[in-house]
C-alpha cells in the first residue's frame, strides 16, 4: 500500500491541490489517500456512486465509450474522479482548490495513474 500513497502523494505536487485517493468502485472502500482537507472515506462512497450512475447512463444509451474522468467543480473546489484504465474497478479522487490548474492536474494525474498498479 505504501507505493499507492506514494502515488497519490505525488499528485500533491501540483499547485492547489489537496488530497487524493484510490477508491475500488466495487465496494467504496479506499485502498490508499494523500493529503487533507475532504473527509476521504465519505467522498470515496459518494463518488462510487457517481461513478456507478454514470456508467449505468453509457450502458442505457447504448454507448461504447468508456469514461475518461468525471469533472465536479464547486465553487472553492474541483474535483476529478478518473478510473484507471489499467483497472476499471479502480478510480482516483483528486481534489484541488479553486486556484489549482485543471490541465496540470489531468496531467499529473494521467501520469500517476500508471503507477497505480493494485
Amino acid at each position: 500500500m505504501s507505493k499507492i500513497n506514494e502515488s497519490l502523494q505525488e499528485l500533491l505536487t501540483v499547485d492547489g491541490a489537496m488530497c487524493a485517493a484510490l477508491v475500488d468502485y466495487n465496494s467504496g472502500m479506499m485502498l490508499g489517500s494523500a493529503g487533507q482537507g475532504v473527509d476521504l472515506d465519505i467522498a470515496a462512497g459518494g463518488n462510487t456512486e457517481v461513478v456507478r450512475a454514470k456508467i449505468k447512463t453509457i450502458k442505457m444509451l447504448g454507448l461504447t465509450s468508456t469514461i475518461e474522468d468525471i469533472l465536479i467543480t464547486l465553487s472553492d473546489q474541483i474535483h476529478l474522479i478518473r478510473p484507471l484504465a489499467s483497472d476499471r474497478e479502480l478510480f482516483v479522487y483528486y481534489v484541488l482548490n479553486k486556484s489549482g490548474n485543471l490541465a496540470l492536474a489531468r496531467r499529473k494525474l494521467k501520469q500517476v495513474e500508471g503507477e497505480l498498479k493494485v
